[in-house]
């Protein structure tokens, strides 16, 4: 009785249908792979034996892979995305044109880190993998600059919404309604904004723009990962 109660519970289902994703498990590895991250840089720091930090760096090396991998042909979906977006003409322009910017930065980001497989794979190594590398994350950079860039914009006409909402009578209900489906849209701009700031230090910090250690990236890589976790589990519900 209390297997079939667990097995039947739909918190199993809802895990079920989570893991099914392709993102959801994504959002799982990279949170691992960047908490490794932090633990490797924190323990190096505290002075423990190599025996103790290996265990992490191998965990961040391998989860990166296989999150390398599982990203193969992934730019097609960011470059239809852009066409999306570029087609959405009764969009407001500024969120048409941002949207139009992350999709294809990402896009980028997407090719050149797929053409760095077989040589992340030792499949066929090429000393031009570097520099397609740092290519890929200047396109990132690109990408989550734009994404910035709408979610402030975002913010400031939700803004706009909210005062205007709260000029409307709220005898028959109007205004209330109204506010809550504002708050509810700034709570999901805001948690995007913060997710892509804690993002761009990746990118900044791998091309040496800004002078970040690997504690604070991998703390801010495991940040936004928990936070794609926590919207995929929403999403699945």
């Amino acid at each position: 009785m209390v297997a079939d109660a667990l097995i039947y519970h739909p918190t199993v289902a809802h895990y079920l249908k989570f893991v099914a994703t392709t993102v959801g498990r994504d959002k799982v590895l990279r949170t691992l792979q960047y908490f490794s991250r932090f633990l490797a840089w924190y323990l190096y720091r505290t002075n423990h034996p190599q025996s103790s930090i290996s265990p992490f760096e191998t965990t961040k090396k391998q989860f990166g892979l296989t999150r390398k991998l599982m990203r193969v042909g992934k730019f097609v979906e960011h470059f239809k995305a852009a066409a999306v977006a570029s087609d959405a003409k009764s969009v407001d322009p500024v969120l048409r044109f941002t949207a139009i910017g992350r999709q294809l930065g990402y896009a980028g980001y997407m090719v050149f880190d797929n053409a760095t497989v077989l040589d992340a794979t030792s499949i066929r190594k090429f000393p031009s993998s570097q520099r397609l590398l740092r290519e890929g994350y200047r396109a990132w950079f690109t990408g989550l600059s734009f994404s910035i860039l709408s979610s402030l914009y975002s913010l400031y006409i939700l803004r706009e919404r909210s005062q205007r909402a709260s000029r409307i009578s709220e005898k028959d209900g109007e205004g209330v309604v109204e506010k809550k489906k504002i708050a509810k849209e700034a709570n999901a701009v805001k948690v995007q904004l913060v997710s892509d700031l804690c993002d761009i230090t990746i990118p900044a910090s791998a091309l040496k723009w800004v002078d970040l250690d690997d504690g604070f990236v991998g703390l801010a890589g495991t940040v936004s990962s928990l936070l794609g976790v926590w919207s995929q589990w929403k999403k699945t519900a």
